[in-house]
């Protein structure tokens, strides 16, 4: 189970980062910890089955939005690249699951079947456990935080009461998370360990400029990637960066910007807004 300095956003799994030479079945140890009868894997599944992320969303009564959503997410927990899309308009082409996504889906199943057996069999047992299932249903707790983006301690700074835990996404990428010197104590956060920043959608900031206010002593920091997909709104736009070959962060902008797809854009987040996960 994931321990985070928020309790309100604990995730469970299993946090790994892709290395050159680790076995492909250890990059998706993270992806299959997170929740065997997670939606996700229902997503990547009917991805499979029909080719197309659109259809895949109607099956699973979504929107086509939150099934890319999935498989971003997905795709950061597993670090590497589990569908590949066609090119098409708004809600269109074509999607192929790659070996990585299939060997995660087989294993997946795996997984789902050896569970089933083993509740099977408790309950095949003449003493019965009323209390057990609840009690592991709430072990498998979800997170509504859309960005969770596997990465690395580079170092952490303490302030007084406060630290600062300097994070390094794959591909060199910098993010700050900035917590209590207690929760970093209780987590026992030390240089080089492998964890997990979660952030909501509603607090990242996505902008065509880098925000003067970024880097420096501003509790604020900026992250560069492409916009990828877009979700129009009355007040504001939901962006989704491409931060680099398997990474992916979700953010808004004003609707005034009109930012379009292949835009190199910034996305700004508080310290305070980036929470920390770790296996435990």
């Amino acid at each position: 189970m994931f321990r985070t300095n928020n309790l309100a956003s604990r995730a469970k799994g299993t946090i790994e980062i892709m290395k050159i030479n680790r076995p492909l079945s250890a990059s998706l140890n993270s992806a299959l910890g997170h929740n065997l009868v997670d939606k996700r894997i229902e997503i990547l599944r009917l991805v499979g089955q029909s080719g197309s992320i659109s259809q895949a969303a109607r099956d699973a009564k979504i929107s086509y939005k939150a099934a890319w959503q999935a498989i971003d997410t997905l795709t950061n927990l597993a670090g590497v690249v589990l569908v590949e899309r066609a090119v098409g308009g708004q809600g269109g082409g074509g999607a192929n699951i790659t070996p990585a996504g299939q060997k995660l889906l087989s294993i997946a199943n795996l997984l789902n079947d050896s569970r089933q057996q083993l509740f099977a069999s408790f309950n095949a047992d003449e003493l019965s456990l009323p209390g057990a299932l609840p009690v592991l249903s709430g072990m498998n707790l979800r997170t509504s935080m859309r960005n969770q983006l596997p990465c690395r301690i580079a170092k952490i700074e303490v302030q007084g009461q406060v630290a600062r835990v300097h994070l390094e996404l794959a591909g060199g990428a910098k993010l700050v998370s900035r917590i209590t010197k207690a929760s970093a104590e209780l987590l026992t956060l030390k240089k080089n360990l492998e964890v997990l920043a979660l952030c909501k959608a509603t607090a990242v900031s996505v902008a065509l400029k880098q925000p003067l206010q970024a880097g420096g002593a501003s509790k604020l920091q900026a992250l560069t990637g492409s916009a990828v997909r877009i979700s129009r709104g009355k007040f504001g736009d939901e962006i989704s960066l491409q931060l680099g070959a398997e990474l992916q962060i979700v953010g808004f902008a004003a609707p005034e910007l009109k930012v379009k797809i292949g835009d190199a854009v910034f996305a700004s987040i508080d310290e305070a807004a980036v929470v920390i996960a770790l296996a435990g």
